[in-house]
């Protein structure tokens, strides 16, 4: 992985843009939906920055750069046609120990801009690490018509909420169960249902254990699409083999790691709601199949 997804808290952050080109335009139209403070420093002005300007949504000074605008700085975006000025500021930026990217120039980055899909509180950032942007332009095009817009009002809602259930729902399994009914009878619509989706989800909180039982050496990318949201739901991954790297990804991340439990345990987990996935040799899971008949056999293309 070269470059390692983070969401940075935008209040506040000083970001210098030097540019105010077309290109320069895109990147600021994108970051003006932040709280950062925007300051732009180029000769030359496109009418779409000088429109920004104008609204007051960042700072512009029709001049060219100097070195000494690096001070006090956060986060630099380069976006000129001029490669040995852009050099410049970038070497110079990061010798100041500031985050800096310039458009078009990887090398020169120490951070890039992914494609973003904005549905207000949930943002989903795609990236091909600078390889590919018009890919990742496309596929963030299909995110756009398969996410609704309406998932921004619902997550709003759902900010507005988390308070109440955590009085309500003391302990972290119920409000996990809470939130995964919530969901599953609401869905990702936002509409005068949700309210008494809301209600009726604190009525149906006794969570069923589920068992998933994977044989080692399955190729994991031939596993149907359907397991990977039951993956998602995993509370415990038990086995006392070597996990494939593909299948550490494909599990929750902070799902329990622990290795092969006696069925006595492991049926007791299931009893109180646990879901729980087990990798082992064949043998292990054909004596697994056969004592917990309603357990869900993975297998390449089937469950």
């Amino acid at each position: 992985m070269q470059y390692f997804p983070i969401f940075a808290q935008a209040d506040g952050l000083k970001i210098l843009m030097i540019g105010a080109g077309i290109v320069a335009s895109r990147k600021l139209e994108l970051l003006s939906r932040t709280q950062a403070h925007i300051r732009v420093i180029a000769p030359d002005v496109c009418d779409a920055v000088m429109a920004m300007a104008n609204q007051g949504q960042i700072a512009l000074e029709q001049r060219f750069a100097e070195l000494d605008d690096l001070e006090g700085i956060d986060l630099l975006y380069m976006a000129t046609s001029d490669e040995p000025l852009n050099r410049q500021f970038a070497l110079q930026a990061k010798a100041l120990g500031l985050w800096v990217n310039v458009v078009d120039a990887p090398k020169l980055c120490n951070f890039i801009t992914p494609a973003i899909v904005d549905r207000g509180r949930l943002q989903v950032a795609i990236s091909t690490s600078g390889a590919a942007p018009v890919f990742a332009r496309e596929l963030r095009a299909r995110l756009e018509t398969w996410l609704p817009s309406s998932l921004s009002e619902l997550f709003d809602f759902i900010a507005d909420k988390r308070t109440e259930v955590q009085h309500r729902l003391p302990a972290f399994e119920q409000r996990k169960l809470f939130w995964e009914q919530f969901f599953r009878l609401n869905g990702d619509r936002f509409d005068e249902r949700t309210d008494n989706y809301f209600e009726q989800a604190f009525g149906t909180l006794s969570g069923s254990g589920e068992l998933l039982l994977l044989e080692a050496h399955t190729p994991i990318d031939l596993l149907p699409l359907a397991a990977v949201p039951m993956m998602q739901r995993l509370d415990w991954l038990c086995s006392d083999l070597a996990l494939p790297e593909r299948l550490s990804e494909l599990v929750r991340r902070d799902a329990g790691r622990q290795p092969m439990l006696p069925l006595s345990e492991l049926s007791a987990r299931l009893d109180k709601g646990e879901r729980v996935m087990v990798y082992a040799e064949t043998e292990t899971i054909v004596q697994l199949v056969a004592h917990f008949p309603m357990a869900k056999h993975l297998r390449p293309g089937a469950l």
